[in-house]
């Protein structure tokens, strides 16, 4: 079985992300697929175990296998977190609805800490721009600002919201260049600072229901170890 048809196949999950799930789409968009597949058990039985991860096959188009997702969600990885929060849901099968029913079950306090390390690695991009040519890369600045506001967001209230709503003005202005450096670098400051406190108080676990999650994961492995064999 190719990549390709782990995809086109067993696919159990899949949304839009990017700008069209933030809100932030614009003419010139493009549409990011983010897919969770299911490889068949008997798959793993193999010296060669199936890829853990699928680039394609459509352009902007990329899965998880299962298990994979669930070990980065279960980090706080921003990317796999928002992926279940994406309001713009292609498809779910009974498992992908399922994985919706539990997405709460990935939240922590942990997010914190991983939103924060991934921004700190974006931010040195930044900055190694301004350096380099005066000015930021304006449109990964604006997505800076945006994971910072949801970290911020998610920590103060529990839910992860991804859609950037009243926001989406100054966040398009930031993009174009409107907005000067030194205030983006004010705001980005202001919100590490917010999130700090927030976590402090959150209503979120400090850690997330791995229990839980491991039963899913172990039912969904065995359904399909049962399914090959009927």
């Amino acid at each position: 079985m190719t990549p390709e048809q782990l995809v086109t196949g067993h696919t159990v999950y899949s949304c839009v992300m990017g700008s069209r799930a933030f809100g932030l789409a614009t003419e010139d968009s493009d549409t990011d697929i983010r897919g969770i597949y299911l490889a068949p058990t008997p798959l793993f039985w193999r010296f060669e175990k199936p890829p853990a991860h699928v680039e394609g096959p459509a352009d902007e188009q990329f899965s998880w296998e299962l298990e994979r997702f669930c070990e980065l969600a279960l980090r706080a990885n921003p990317n796999a977190l928002e992926c279940l929060h994406s309001p713009l849901v292609q498809y779910a099968d009974a498992t992908g609805q399922e994985l919706l029913a539990l997405r709460g079950s990935f939240l922590s306090r942990q997010a914190h800490e991983t939103f924060t390390r991934y921004a700190l690695g974006q931010r040195k991009k930044l900055d190694a721009d301004v350096r380099q040519h005066g000015a930021p890369r304006w449109k990964h600045a604006m997505h800076l600002v945006r994971l910072l506001m949801s970290c911020r967001d998610l920590l103060r209230t529990g839910v992860l919201t991804i859609d950037v709503g009243a926001e989406r003005e100054w966040l398009l202005a930031v993009k174009r260049g409107e907005v000067a450096w030194p205030e983006v670098e004010s705001a980005m400051a202001n919100l590490a600072a917010e999130s700090a406190e927030a976590a402090l108080r959150s209503p979120l676990p400090t850690e997330p229901d791995r229990a839980r999650i491991a039963d899913f994961l172990y039912r969904t492995r065995r359904d399909s170890a049962l399914k090959a064999d009927a």
